[in-house]
C-alpha cells in the first residue's frame, strides 16, 4: 500500500512537472515586443503623435500654416484608424550622424497597411522589391523604404537599410538594445511627449555621458528642454549675482554668464577647460592666463547701433577768402557693442599680455578687440567695462545665466536654468516663424 501511494505521488510530481514545462518545450515563443526591434543608433526617440498634435494645434494656427488641418489631432487619430497605425501608443525614432533615420510605429490592424500604401503610390513612385526574402517598399528618389508585420510599421530614410531590417524583422523577445533600453528607464522627461536621447559617442568624447532633449510649444516659441549627465563631476556651479547689461530688444547676440570656475581653474584635464584652450588658440589667446584672471562673471552685448560724437577738421573760408580750419564735431553710429568682465588682482597683468600680443589694441583713449569698434574702458570695483557708445548701457545686478544668437535671421535664445555636481539643465527657445518657413531655418 505504502508503495502504491509513494508511486501516485511521484507520478503527480512528474504531470505536475511536465504540464508546467509543457508551453516551454511545445509552445510558440511570444513575439518580440515594439522595444526589441529598435535598431541602436546615435540619437533615440519617443514620440506620442496625438499629444505633439494637440500641443501644436494653437501654433498651426496662430501662424495660419497652410493645410494645418492635416496635422490635427482629429486628421491624425481618423488616418491612423484607416490605416491600420496604432498612434495612441508612442512611436521610436532613431537617427546616426551620418542623416541617416527611422522610425518604428505600431500598428492596430497589418491589413490595413497595403491601403495606405496603395494612396501613396498615388503621389509617389514607391515600389516594391524583395530583401532578405523580405517584402520591402522602396521610394528611390529619396532612399526610402517602407516594411511592415503583424505589429509594427519600419519607415527609414538612407543607404543602409539591409542591417536595419535585419534588426527588426529578426529580433527576439526581450532582446532590446542596450541604449534603449537606458533610454525607456531614464526618469528624465518622463511624462514629456516628445523627447530625444543620445549617449552619442562624440558627446562621450567630450565629457557628457547623456543628453536628453525635450519639446514644449506655445504659439510664439518652440522649446527644447535640455538635460545634460556629465562622467565626471561639474567643475563649474552657479555663484552669487554680478553685473549684468539689461536686455535689449535690438542684440543680435548677448551672452551673460556668473559661475564659480576656482575649480576649473587647476582642471585642465576638464572638458570644459580643453574646449576653452582649443577656442582660443585659433587666436593665439592664451585661455589658462585668461582662467586664472577671471572671476566667472561676464555679460556681452552685440547688435544695433550706438550714437558717438567724433571730432573732425572743416575748412572754412572767412570773409576776406583766407582758408581756416576749424575742429568740429558730429554725431555718428557706430556697431553697438558692449562687454563686462570680472577681474581678480590679474586682470591687469592679463589685460597688458592681451596689449602686447595685439589682441587688444589701444588709440588715444579707445580700444579694440580684433575687429570690434573702438571702446570706450571704464573700471568699476573688480569690473573691466568696455562699450562703444558715448555711454555705459544700463547695468543692474542679475545671476542668469542665459544668451541670444542671432544667424541668418533665426534668432535663438539659450538658458542654463540649474547645475549640479554632475548633472546641468537648460532651454532652448525657438522662434516659431522661422521653423514653419521652409528653408529658412538657417
Amino acid at each position: 500500500m505504502f508503495k502504491k501511494v509513494v508511486l501516485i505521488l511521484i507520478l503527480s510530481v512528474a504531470l505536475g512537472v511536465f504540464l508546467y514545462l509543457r508551453p516551454l518545450l511545445f509552445g510558440k515563443a511570444d513575439p518580440p515586443r515594439i522595444e526589441d526591434r529598435l535598431p541602436e543608433a546615435d540619437f533615440l526617440g519617443r514620440a506620442y503623435l496625438l499629444d505633439v498634435a494637440r500641443e501644436t494645434s494653437g501654433m498651426l494656427f496662430y501662424h495660419k500654416i497652410p493645410f494645418r488641418d492635416f496635422f490635427s489631432y482629429e486628421f491624425l487619430l481618423g488616418q491612423g484608424k484607416m490605416y491600420g497605425l496604432n498612434l495612441q501608443n508612442p512611436a521610436y525614432f532613431f537617427a546616426y550622424e551620418t542623416g541617416q533615420w527611422g522610425a518604428v510605429l505600431h500598428v492596430s490592424d497589418s491589413s490595413k497597411i497595403f491601403q495606405g500604401i496603395e494612396r501613396l503610390r498615388k503621389f509617389a513612385d514607391i515600389r516594391d522589391t524583395l530583401i532578405n526574402e523580405q517584402k520591402v517598399y522602396t521610394y528611390p528618389a529619396e532612399n526610402g523604404y517602407l516594411f511592415y508585420g503583424k505589429n509594427y510599421l519600419l519607415v527609414y530614410k538612407g543607404k543602409n537599410f539591409e542591417p536595419i531590417l535585419k534588426q527588426v524583422s529578426e529580433a527576439k523577445r526581450f532582446g532590446i538594445a542596450p541604449c534603449w533600453k537606458a533610454f525607456l528607464h531614464e526618469k528624465q522627461f518622463r511624462k514629456e511627449k516628445l523627447v530625444i536621447y543620445s549617449n552619442w559617442k562624440k558627446l562621450k568624447d567630450n565629457g557628457i555621458k547623456t543628453a536628453i532633449f525635450a519639446h514644449d510649444s506655445d504659439s510664439v516659441s518652440f522649446s527644447l528642454l535640455a538635460y545634460i549627465r556629465n562622467t565626471k563631476p561639474l567643475n563649474i556651479s552657479m555663484k552669487a549675482p554680478g553685473m549684468n547689461f539689461k536686455e535689449g530688444e535690438f542684440a543680435s547676440k548677448m551672452l551673460n554668464i556668473h559661475l564659480d570656475i576656482t575649480k576649473l581653474r587647476t582642471s585642465p584635464t576638464d572638458p570644459i577647460y580643453i574646449w576653452l584652450v582649443e577656442l582660443g588658440r585659433k587666436i593665439g589667446f592664451p585661455t589658462a592666463e585668461f582662467l586664472n584672471a577671471w572671476d566667472g562673471d561676464l555679460s556681452f552685448r552685440q547688435g544695433g547701433f550706438q550714437t558717438v560724437q567724433e571730432s573732425y577738421i572743416e575748412s572754412v573760408l572767412d570773409e576776406d577768402f583766407n582758408v581756416t580750419e576749424v575742429e568740429k564735431k558730429r554725431n555718428v553710429n557706430v556697431p553697438g557693442f558692449s562687454l563686462i568682465l570680472s577681474m581678480n588682482e590679474k586682470g591687469q597683468p592679463l589685460f597688458n599680455r592681451l596689449m602686447a600680443k595685439g589682441i587688444i589694441t589701444q588709440r588715444d583713449d579707445k580700444f579694440r578687440f580684433l575687429f570690434s569698434p573702438e571702446l570706450r574702458f571704464k573700471k568699476k570695483d573688480n569690473y573691466y567695462i568696455f562699450h562703444s557708445g558715448a555711454y555705459t548701457p544700463a547695468i543692474e545686478e542679475h545671476r542668469r545665466n542665459n544668451g541670444v544668437w542671432t544667424e541668418r535671421g533665426t534668432r535663438l535664445q539659450f538658458s542654463l536654468d540649474s547645475l549640479s555636481k554632475s548633472e546641468a539643465f537648460g532651454t532652448i527657445y525657438i522662434p516659431v516663424d522661422r521653423l514653419i518657413r521652409r528653408n529658412k531655418f538657417f
